[in-house]
């Protein structure tokens, strides 16, 4: 893999693992709080943080779905690559 694609990759790969890391962080943070505060704005926070960590899951999902592909035709590319060259 060259350096521009490796580059890509770690972006790619950053952005993945920051928006899991707040997918966590929303279903953590929401358990406590539930039990916890006890306000009648409780409940509807707790549906907002779900909610939204359900939507970023989504998101993540498709963004993962994509860069798998993206890397799988980049080791093919690159195999396909190698193979001519031994040939």
């Amino acid at each position: 893999m060259d350096e521009k694609t490796k580059s890509r990759f770690r972006w790619k790969f950053y952005g993945l693992a920051v928006q899991l890391d707040i997918i966590i962080l929303l279903v953590a943070m929401s358990i406590p709080v539930f039990l916890i505060i006890h306000s009648p704005y409780t409940l509807p926070l707790v549906v907002v943080m779900l909610a939204s960590a359900l939507v970023l899951s989504i998101d993540f999902l498709k963004k993962y779905r994509t860069t798998k592909a993206w890397l799988d035709d980049t080791a093919e590319k690159e195999n396909e690559g190698k193979q001519e060259i031994v040939s």
